[in-house]
């Protein structure tokens, strides 16, 4: 798939219902599962016992699910239960009438040491045909590996200069994200007022979250 060596292949169905068997899980996350999700597979297995790679010291696995779907649009919180189930890092392959679309999320492990992990945000590409998909093996470690296929499932969100981290990179497009919202929120607000002395209170605090905005996304 997409290039990998046919060492990491492992192409194992998955019953679907194993990630929803959970007690905890809610009846909201369970309909989801059943609704939107036709097949689970793992196909690939990415480690030092599969492939040519210098071990992780953040990532020591890298696993390929691709998710069958019955429709094109996915619930977030079914990439996360699997994340939450899956003790490792996961790159998704979303399949709906033969196209594809990848996705990815910044998985790192808790502090509490528990082989635990939380996934920030994910990142995603376009619908598209699989050969078309910009993911490729590409690193001399499995640390590489994965912060190289978070940059090409996200693209133009973490791209970043050399000096900055994966982690810096995701940070910076969280923080970007949050500052948005809070234009959009204040855009509406603004809008909504008839006041002209708050309009104008409002329009500065616009004018400082677009300028922290602009700083950030030229940092």
């Amino acid at each position: 798939m997409f290039g990998l060596p046919r060492s990491t292949e492992f192409n194992k169905r998955i019953p679907k219902k194993k990630f929803y068997e959970n007690i905890t899980v809610t009846p909201a996350l369970k309909k989801s599962f059943i609704e939107q999700v036709k097949i689970v597979y793992w196909r690939n297995k990415i480690a030092v016992s599969t492939v040519n790679l210098a071990a992780g010291i953040a990532v020591t696995e890298l696993e390929v699910f691709e998710i069958r779907l019955n429709q094109q649009v996915l619930d977030e919180s079914v990439l996360r239960q699997i994340d939450k189930e899956i003790p490792y890092h996961i790159l998704f392959l979303l399949e709906y009438e033969e196209k594809y679309k990848a996705a990815i999320g910044y998985k790192e492990a808790t502090a509490s040491g528990s082989n635990t992990f939380k996934v920030n945000r994910y990142f995603y590409t376009e619908w598209m045909p699989i050969e078309k998909l910009p993911v490729k093996l590409d690193g001399l470690g499995i640390d590489v590996v994965y912060e190289n296929f978070l940059r090409q499932i996200a693209g133009d969100h973490l791209q970043s200069g050399s000096t900055e981290s994966i982690k810096e990179s995701v940070e910076r497009e969280e923080k970007r994200q949050q500052l948005k919202k809070q234009i959009d929120i204040f855009q509406t607000k603004i809008r909504k007022e008839n006041q002209f002395n708050m309009q104008v209170q409002m329009n500065n605090e616009l004018n400082k979250i677009k300028k922290e905005l602009e700083e950030l996304s030229n940092g």
